[in-house]
């Protein structure tokens, strides 16, 4: 929008700088209204029983480094910000409804990944107090293969792939899951191998609305997510 402002300015014979849309993206209101658009979708496409599919990606904030070339060189550990990290990118993670492919919750965090998942997690349970929806199961990757994860979920089913150094040690919900990959390995693999949707639908969002953040401020960073999951969720619509 900011940069087709000289092109408003030629037909409306009004100057405006740019910074007037920046300055949106601290606005209350306009983030009140990304929330409730965000509602509405989920109403509009009536999505009530979610069999979900939760995972991460990253945005840069530079263009001197482009976070998939970190995670191939990183991997795992590019799924937490180094003290040199400061400002390079903005972690995000989002819940997906794997049948209407919809993001249903979403978090971010200039520090870590976990802390994203903390916040998705948080605006999951704010959806549910608006609108009757209810999370089947979610498929999480290794990163969150550990019981208190899995406890965070209560009833809901969760697929993960059990570390190597994984043991029964854990709640009755974590027994079972590490018996269930184990007694009937292929049907589990087949469930928890849904979640790659996530990962097409990142690649998608990354073609249309690009791999990097312009905005520097946390609150601006938060906002401009918002919005590219708010126009992945139109497309999907219908």
């Amino acid at each position: 929008m900011s940069s087709m402002l000289s092109l408003f300015s030629l037909l409306s014979g009004i100057d405006v700088s740019y910074k007037t849309v920046e300055r949106l993206y601290s606005d209350p209101e306009v983030e009140m209204a990304i929330h409730n658009l965000h509602i509405l979708i989920l109403r509009k496409k009536g999505v009530k029983e979610i069999t979900g599919s939760g995972d991460g990606t990253g945005y840069s904030l530079t263009i001197r480094k482009h976070y998939a070339s970190e995670v191939e060189k990183r991997k795992e550990k590019a799924k937490e910000a180094k003290k040199s990290d400061k400002k390079l990118f903005v972690y995000s993670f989002k819940l997906l409804d794997l049948d209407t492919k919809l993001y249903v919750a979403y978090g971010m965090s200039l520090r870590s990944e976990k802390q994203a998942f903390e916040k998705a997690k948080e605006m999951l349970e704010n959806v549910k107090a608006e609108i009757d929806i209810d999370l089947d199961s979610i498929r999480l990757d290794r990163y969150y293969s550990f019981p208190s994860y899995i406890d965070k979920f209560g009833e809901t089913k969760v697929y993960i792939i059990p570390r190597k150094n994984s043991t029964l040690r854990g709640s009755w919900k974590w027994k079972r899951t590490m018996k269930e990959f184990v007694t009937d390995t292929r049907n589990y693999l087949k469930e928890y191998y849904r979640r790659e949707i996530s990962e097409s639908e990142f690649s998608v969002d990354k073609r249309w609305f690009g791999w990097k953040i312009e905005q520097r401020k946390e609150d601006r960073i938060e906002t401009a997510l918002a919005c590219t999951n708010l126009w992945h969720n139109l497309f999907r619509l219908y």
